[in-house]
């Protein structure tokens, strides 16, 4: 059976493709693939080892070529065309006056398609700009309106962590996500330490959310006051990488114990134990009423 390979687009579009003519491929380099109409370039980024599952319309078309000195010179070309295009769209968008705003063009490699990229509030009747971009061009167009998530990942970056975008390296589908995610953690409520460059939570707020559900589960809450095997005290907060409990004795000695150390429960937390074990641990002040608010536009916009 032909091999399969991940190719990747401009704005970190990804699609199978099969090796089906049994080119001899190196990853990391350009190949001309069949496209929906036409031919397409990307770059091989992975050889998939275990085929997913994946019929009808998402089945993957095949690798044409590799990418040869002619067609590594039509994608400069093309770049720069695409420059040409999205002044054009953004002069047309001017022109009739439509709440959009210009997010990226593609060319597809043989010329038979343009795909022009943007954002809006609400839905945007296009047609005239359609017709406008068809005579102008001369080709198929496609005008397709994309989400702030989607819109980052075209941009490209990096997050606050020093790596490249997720949404660029390895997710290729979102998922909700929502301020409880980051509670479950005991992370920061404090929205920009939580936001993405899209505005909108990190994606990475799922990454171990159910590891720390689980860990959760073997200890009581914070604020508890327990007798282990090595003394009693106050559950400042847990250690969710050690699996440990961090304990504060009544002398101010703080300890440390795993859950199969705990003896018994002597007091489940009231507020006022719970929010001393908080400030003990060094959490957060309480929020203010603007960023209450702005944590609700968040959860909110995910549920749109």
């Amino acid at each position: 059976m032909a091999e399969l390979y991940l190719v990747e687009f401009k704005g970190s579009r990804k699609e199978y493709f099969y090796n089906s003519y049994h080119h001899t491929l190196k990853l990391n380099e350009y190949v001309v693939v069949q496209a929906e109409q036409g031919e397409d370039l990307g770059k091989l980024t992975k050889l998939i080892d275990k085929s997913p599952q994946l019929s009808g319309d998402n089945r993957p078309r095949s690798i044409l070529r590799p990418a040869g000195a002619d067609d590594k010179r039509r994608k400069g070309e093309l770049a720069r065309k695409e420059l040409d295009c999205r002044k054009e769209f953004y002069q047309l968008i001017r022109k009739h006056g439509l709440p959009m705003k210009v997010v990226d063009v593609e060319c597809q490699y043989d010329g038979n398609k343009i795909t022009f990229f943007f954002t809006a509030d609400h839905r945007v009747d296009f047609r005239s700009l359609v017709r406008d971009l068809a005579s102008r061009f001369r080709t198929r167009i496609e005008l397709r309106q994309i989400g702030v998530r989607d819109e980052a990942r075209r941009n490209d970056g990096y997050g606050i962590c020093g790596q490249r975008q997720c949404c660029n390296t390895f997710i290729r589908e979102f998922a909700p996500i929502s301020t409880s995610h980051a509670r479950e953690q005991d992370l920061s409520l404090n929205p920009s330490k939580i936001s993405g460059n899209c505005g909108r939570l990190l994606c990475c707020l799922r990454y171990e959310v159910d590891g720390y559900i689980e860990t959760k589960k073997r200890f009581p809450p914070a604020g508890a006051i327990v007798t282990t095997k090595h003394g009693s005290g106050l559950i400042q907060r847990i250690d969710y990488f050690n699996e440990e409990m961090v304990c504060m004795a009544e002398d101010g000695v703080q300890f440390r114990a795993k859950a199969d150390e705990l003896i018994k429960v002597d007091r489940m937390p009231t507020g006022k134990g719970a929010a001393h074990a908080a400030t003990s641990a060094g959490m957060d002040e309480p929020m203010g009423q603007d960023e209450k608010a702005e944590l609700k536009h968040l959860d909110d916009m995910e549920r749109m």
